[in-house]
């Protein structure tokens, strides 16, 4: 289901729970709602539709698929951070942030089956970016 976009900078600056099987739809309400907003949105976090629990939803630039991760962790960064400027769906204008062209991330997918992957360039700088909303970090 397509839910409503949360803009409350307070909310959002709250670290997320941990997601647990029980979480299954609210993970396919993020992908909903992900999927509705393609034309300005390529990641989304649980908290950006009102849901305190650590959950992404993000387009993989390489593969052109749709992932969704439960409570992803970056286990390694790999290259030179650089800084870039980020807009984001929640939060009025952009903002500037640090990333890292390469990282690896553990995390659980909607089944709780525990998985490890490495992503690089853009695909790699969504999931940082939605990471830093599970942690209550607005760019």
């Amino acid at each position: 289901m397509i839910k409503d976009i949360m803009r409350d900078e307070l909310f959002l600056q709250m670290k997320s729970l941990p997601a647990t099987k029980e979480d299954k739809g609210i993970a396919d309400d993020l992908l909903d709602t992900l999927k509705a907003n393609a034309m300005q949105c390529v990641g989304m976090a649980a908290n950006m539709i009102g849901v305190q629990k650590c959950i992404i939803a993000f387009l993989n630039k390489e593969s052109g698929q749709y992932e969704v991760m439960l409570n992803p962790v970056i286990i390694k960064t790999s290259g030179i951070a650089y800084r870039v400027m980020e807009g984001c769906l929640s939060l009025a204008g952009e903002r500037e942030a640090k990333r890292y062209p390469q990282i690896k991330v553990q995390y659980y997918d909607t089944d709780m089956k525990l998985k490890i992957k490495s992503y690089k360039g853009f695909t790699a700088q969504i999931i940082q970016h939605e990471i830093d909303h599970c942690n209550g970090i607005l760019i």
